[in-house]
């Protein structure tokens, strides 16, 4: 990929982000966390690439550790949600340490099931503000 293409990668990827609503970018948050996992996965069982296994899982915990600073405690779901995030984040962490992805279904099966949701909920309001604006 030379320069030009990737200024224009990361062009794109920009203008995502800031056009984005709140739940698409929740969406992009939890896409980029199971790239992450599933990348780290890659790194350890194909090149035993233990310093690619830790980059990616800490990408991960970072990004999970982003969604948590989201959350707003006024909310009682925010609890719940605080308590499965804590469990990614251990769970994350526990195979970066012990380099054992049999944890890696769970993880996965979360994420997601909570990235599926997101996506609903973006596409829910899209449709009612689309609605809204054209009624």
């Amino acid at each position: 990929m030379d320069y030009r293409q990737a200024n224009l990668k990361q062009e794109y990827l920009k203008q995502s982000v800031m056009t984005a609503s709140p739940a698409e970018l929740i969406v992009m948050l939890f896409d980029a966390c199971i790239k992450n996992v599933k990348l780290a996965k890659i790194c350890l069982e194909d090149s035993n690439d233990y310093s690619g296994v830790n980059t990616h899982f800490i990408n991960a915990q970072e990004i999970i550790m982003e969604l948590i600073n989201c959350l707003d405690t006024s909310i009682e779901l925010s609890s719940q949600l605080l308590d499965i995030y804590d469990f990614l984040i251990r769970s994350i962490r526990e195979m970066n340490i012990k380099k054992d992805i049999k944890l890696l279904p769970d993880v996965l099966d979360i994420l997601y099931s909570m990235r599926d949701t997101w996506q609903n909920i973006s596409k829910s309001a899209y449709s009612i503000a689309s609605e809204v604006s054209c009624g």
